[in-house]
């Protein structure tokens, strides 16, 4: 193994450590979340002094908070999904930490693009709600959210429900191509993809710039809270630990 391979391997056995990863994250967890404020703030500065939309008006400036929204969705499952490779084939142990902290963050970011959008079609199609490929699919994946979230806490054994809720994960990631490319395979209201597209962005750069460093800053934040979440669920877990173990005491002593 050339000594490359060997650095790598010995950090990802590093990060299975958890209290290795809990140290990383105390230290990392201060510099991402000033990051995310500096960046954010960046980003709502562009968004408010960018051009108005030739078509849309002022009602444009939603776009910097819903598109990051719904591709943090994405994000986060699909980085779920990685987990739970990780749980079922990997065997990390930190891998059902990973899904089981994204969950919550996942839910709420897709909960918000829903209702961004709602508000944004609101005075763009006259109506706050239609049920076309993509707003379903993206309705399917908060409902996915919630249920990967009440399978870990319905299950009392820990490892059965760290598995179950890897094949849960990795069979509904099927919905993630389905979001991504449901406006090229259906009749939708909502328009192509004009930022993520071979052929380059198709949106002008005064409104591209804002919503990439909008982009940028929640992405960050996402990162912050996950490191947050993980860390919190360690720590659950060893109080949960520390309780059983006192428990068994308390029966042998009795």
């Amino acid at each position: 193994m050339t000594e490359t391979g060997v650095r790598i391997t010995s950090g990802w056995r590093d990060l299975a450590n958890p209290t290795r990863f809990v140290s990383i994250a105390d230290r990392a967890v201060p510099w991402l979340a000033a990051l995310s404020a500096i960046v954010l703030a960046m980003g709502l500065w562009m968004s408010f002094t960018a051009p108005e939309d030739y078509q849309q008006g002022i009602t444009v400036r939603i776009m910097y908070i819903h598109v990051p929204f719904a591709w943090l969705s994405m994000m986060c499952y699909s980085l779920m999904a990685v987990s739970a490779l990780g749980t079922l084939v990997w065997r990390h142990p930190l891998a059902d930490v990973a899904l089981k902290s994204a969950a919550p963050i996942g839910a709420v970011f897709t909960a918000l693009a829903l209702v961004t959008g709602s508000v944004w079609g609101k005075p763009m199609w006259g109506t706050w709600w239609v049920w076309d490929a993509r707003l379903t699919s993206v309705f399917v994946l908060f409902l996915m959210y919630l249920g990967l979230m009440a399978l870990t806490r319905a299950m009392d054994d820990p490892p059965r429900a760290a598995r179950a809720a890897a094949v849960m994960t990795l069979v509904g990631f099927i919905n993630i191509p389905i979001i991504k490319f449901s406006v090229d395979w259906w009749n939708t209201l909502h328009q192509p993809a004009s930022v993520m597209r071979l052929d380059g962005p198709t949106i002008h750069p005064s409104l591209l710039w804002p919503l990439l460093t909008m982009a940028i800053g929640f992405t960050l934040l996402f990162f912050t809270l996950h490191l947050l979440a993980m860390r919190n669920e360690i720590f659950r877990r060893r109080v949960a630990a520390m309780r059983q173990v006192a428990a068994r005491r308390a029966e042998r002593a009795g």
